[in-house]
């Protein structure tokens, strides 16, 4: 036994400089992954250039991993077969007592040292130890990566037979899901505001929705036929709650212009209050006509760079189907956009017993916000919608439908259109259920 201790102490220091290296590669492993992204990105602003290698190491993430892997990896192999070749050869030859004792030492040795500890600190210190190991990384990569990626392409043959297929240049999660995923566990946390956390996945949402979501539809706009008189466009314009007015001739969907409140105010002002000799025509604005499949990303592009807010909504075959304003898009960010003229929670009335009643126009994503509840927006973007889509049928009214963990009750419908209906969130399931 005194000559294991001996011979131990003799690789003592070979084993502390093999498992400092360990250590050191398996801190930059943890810490590189655990770094916070958006804080070296500011710091590579700033001019810290270990933050811009951190943010090159990051940026290929799959070949960083790989090669620390290998390399740490590499050493504790040796350092475990050092270790084994030492000790057996102080014991009888087919004795199994210096591998035991090999094992013991090099797993407590392994598991403390090059593994917990250095890890432990790595998460505590994550921006600064990837900053601090940042040179030893890179260079562990550059030396290690060829192999690695190597190591990848046989991982990648390997599973082919299996059908699975790993593309080398594809992140596993996408960024949106990534931040996505931030907000949410944040907001689960308590350290993100419900407000916040629905402002966030609405800048999210942008690119995944089209304007056909967010649109007033056909049926709800406030359009003036423009076959009237001139007082009696000057009324119905002024009675309606916007400032800009779709003109129409012959049928609501043909329409001609657009009326702007601050345009018309100037022509009665030019015509020194004789409203009778408007020429309404004269001061139309031209009608903005978009597809229904754009993105609300791509649509809010377009208004700022064309400097207008308004547009009308068309389907494939030019047939009219709402419109879009810029304050549609940007209350999916922020939320109902309210001035003196609108409705505060329009068509949602509390029904004082936890439930709410709706209009069947009232959007998915607008009772969601406005109940901080979690109704499902993929397969129809209405109330209405949801409930059809769900019950395969156009219900009747007084009927009740549960889902989503909601009641459901038609109270009033016209023709096949569900007007209005009370929903109702059903207790929580205990957690024995």
């Amino acid at each position: 036994m005194n000559m294991v201790v001996a011979t131990l102490l003799a690789l003592a220091p070979t084993l502390v400089l093999l498992l400092s290296i360990s250590g050191l590669i398996s801190a930059a492993e943890t810490s590189m992954t655990a770094a916070s992204r958006g804080r070296m990105h500011q710091l590579e602003r700033d001019g810290d250039r270990a933050a811009r290698r951190v943010n090159k190491l990051i940026g290929d993430q799959e070949t960083m991993i790989g090669a620390i892997l290998l390399s740490n990896n590499v050493i504790n192999i040796f350092a475990s077969a050092l270790t084994t070749a030492v000790l057996t050869s102080l014991f009888p030859q087919g004795s199994v007592a210096g591998p035991i004792i090999a094992t013991v030492v090099m797993t407590v040795l392994v598991v403390i040292f090059s593994e917990i500890l250095p890890k432990t600190i790595a998460i505590a210190r994550a921006d600064e130890v990837a900053r601090a190991l940042s040179i030893p990384t890179y260079w562990t990569v550059r030396i290690f990566g060829p192999l690695a990626s190597a190591a990848q392409w046989v991982v990648r043959l390997t599973l082919r037979p299996f059908g699975i297929k790993l593309d080398a240049g594809t992140d596993v999660l996408a960024a949106h899901e990534e931040i996505r995923g931030a907000v949410e566990y944040h907001h689960s946390e308590g350290l993100v505001e419900t407000r916040d956390r629905y402002m966030l996945g609405g800048v999210l949402d942008l690119g995944e929705m089209d304007v056909s979501e967010v649109m007033v539809h056909r049926r709800s706009m406030e359009t003036v036929d423009g076959g009237l008189s001139p007082r009696e466009i000057v009324a119905e314009t002024l009675a309606s709650q916007h400032s800009r007015v779709p003109i129409y001739l012959s049928e609501p969907e043909n329409v001609v212009g657009i009326l702007h409140v601050k345009d018309l105010l100037q022509a009665i002002t030019d015509a020194d209050g004789r409203i009778d000799d408007l020429d309404v025509r004269a001061i139309l604005r031209e009608p903005w006509f978009i597809p229904e499949t754009t993105s609300l990303k791509d649509q809010l592009a377009a208004f700022l760079k064309r400097h207008n807010h308004f547009a009308l909504v068309v389907d494939e075959y030019g047939a009219l189907q709402g419109l879009v304003t810029l304050e549609d898009i940007l209350e999916e960010i922020v939320g109902e956009i309210e001035d003196e003229h609108d409705v505060v929670a329009a068509g949602i009335k509390p029904a004082g017993d936890g439930g709410v009643i709706v209009e069947g126009s009232v959007t998915i994503r607008d009772l969601n916000r406005a109940m901080n509840w979690d109704l499902p927006d993929e397969e129809a973007v209405t109330m209405a919608g949801l409930l059809i889509h769900e019950a395969q049928a156009i219900p009747e009214v007084g009927q009740t439908y549960t889902f989503h963990r909601h009641r459901f009750r038609v109270e009033a419908r016209k023709g096949a259109r569900i007007t209005s209906l009370k929903v109702d969130p059903l207790p929580p399931l205990d957690d024995g259920d």
